[in-house]
C-alpha cells in the first residue's frame, strides 16, 4: 500500500471516540486533516447520539466497526481503556490494510503492548507503541509523547505534521510503556493519597492543618488548587484510571515485584468511580473549585460510625494485629 505523502491527506481512524478521541479529531480536524473517521462500542447503543452529534460537528465519518474503520485507514490512533489494548487490535487486524500504521496510545502494561504489537504485525501492519506523558486534556494533541519499537521513528516526523509533539523511544517494544505505567504509579498514586489523606483529614477537622505543613514541604505546590484537580480528574475519570494502575500493578509484576501500592491505588480510583456511578457528586463533568464538598459528599456515605470506638476499628486484616499488639514480637 502506497501513502499519500502529506500525513493531512492520510485517511486516519480513531479506535475509541471517547474524550481522548475527541480531542483528537477536533485538533486533527482543524490542522487540515482531509479524512477523519472514528469507531466506539458505545454507538448503536443509548450513549450514540452525543458521539455522533460531536462527529457532525467536526467532519468525522463514523464507521460501523473496528473492521470496517480499519479497512479505510492509513493510520488507527487507538485510544480505549487499557484492558481494551489487545481486544482492539484483534479486532482491527482482520481487515487492516497492509503496511498501515497502528499507533496505540492505550495506557497498557508492556506485556500487553507486544502482545498488541504481534496481532497488528502478523495481519501486515506497523505497530508502534505511545506512551502519554502527561493528562491529554490540557495539552490536547500537544500532549508529549513517548513513541516506541522498530517502526517509532520512522512515524514520529510523519505524526508530528500532523500537530503531535511525539518523540521516539527505544526500538524495543515496551520500554515506552514501561516508562508511562512507573509514572502512573506515581501520579496516579498520588491522585489517591490525596483524596484519601484529604477526605480523612477533613473527616477529623484538620484539613487546614494537614495542608499548611504540606506548603511548608513542598512549597512549589499549590494543595488547594492540586485537591480540587486531583478530586475532579479522579471523579471524571476514576474508571479508566482504576483499569489503567491494574495496567501499571501488571507492570511491577512483570518487574518481579508485588504491586502493594499500585494495587492500592487501583482500589481507591474504582472506589470514586463507584461513587460517581451513584450519582454522589452530581455532574461528574461540572467544573470543581472545592474539594472539601466533595469530601463531605464522601463522608456522607461512610460505612463506620464516627468518631470510632476500639471495636469499630478492629477488622479481619491479620496484619491489624501488629498494629493492636495482638500477637508477641
Amino acid at each position: 500500500m502506497t501513502l499519500p505523502a502529506d500525513p493531512l491527506q492520510w485517511s486516519i481512524g480513531l479506535v475509541g471516540y471517547g474524550e481522548v478521541g475527541r480531542i483528537l479529531a477536533e485538533d486533527l480536524r482543524a490542522r487540515g486533516a482531509a479524512h477523519v473517521v472514528a469507531h466506539d462500542i458505545k454507538q448503536g447503543g443509548p450513549e450514540e447520539a452525543p458521539l455522533r452529534a460531536h462527529a457532525q460537528r467536526h467532519g468525522v465519518r463514523l464507521a460501523a466497526s473496528h473492521g470496517a474503520l480499519a479497512a479505510q485507514c492509513d493510520l488507527l490512533l487507538s485510544a480505549v481503556t487499557a484492558s481494551q489494548a489487545v481486544p482492539v487490535a484483534e479486532a482491527c487486524a482482520p481487515r487492516l490494510r497492509s503496511g498501515a500504521w497502528f499507533l496505540d496510545f492505550n495506557s497498557a502494561s508492556p506485556g500487553a503492548k507486544i502482545e498488541a504489537a504481534g496481532v497488528v504485525a502478523a495481519a501486515g501492519g506497523r505497530y508502534v507503541e505511545g506512551a502519554v506523558m502527561t493528562s491529554i486534556p490540557p495539552c490536547r494533541i500537544r500532549v508529549p509523547l513517548l513513541a516506541g519499537g522498530p517502526h517509532a521513528a520512522e512515524l514520529v516526523p510523519l505524526i508530528n505534521s500532523l500537530g503531535f509533539a511525539a518523540q521516539a523511544g527505544p526500538a524495543k517494544l515496551g520500554v515506552a510503556s514501561a516508562t508511562k505505567m512507573c509514572r502512573s504509579v506515581m501520579i496516579k498514586g498520588l491522585e489517591a493519597m490525596v483524596i484519601e489523606s484529604f477526605v480523612a483529614a477533613r473527616a477529623w477537622d484538620v484539613e487546614d492543618a494537614v495542608l499548611a505543613s504540606l506548603a511548608e514541604t513542598f512549597p512549589g505546590i499549590d494543595w488547594e488548587k492540586q485537591g480540587a484537580w486531583f478530586f475532579q480528574r479522579v471523579i471524571q475519570h476514576g474508571r479508566r484510571r482504576a483499569e489503567e494502575m491494574r495496567e501499571a500493578a501488571q507492570t511491577v509484576r512483570e518487574a518481579g515485584l508485588q504491586p502493594w501500592s499500585a494495587a492500592g491505588t487501583a482500589e481507591r480510583q474504582a472506589w470514586m468511580a463507584d461513587l460517581a456511578d451513584a450519582g454522589l457528586f452530581g455532574d461528574r463533568n461540572a467544573p470543581r473549585k472545592d474539594w472539601r464538598a466533595d469530601a463531605d459528599r464522601i463522608l456522607s456515605v461512610r460505612a463506620s460510625p464516627f468518631p470510632p470506638t476500639r471495636e469499630s476499628t478492629i477488622t479481619d486484616n491479620p496484619l491489624d494485629s501488629r498494629f493492636r499488639g495482638d500477637e508477641d514480637d
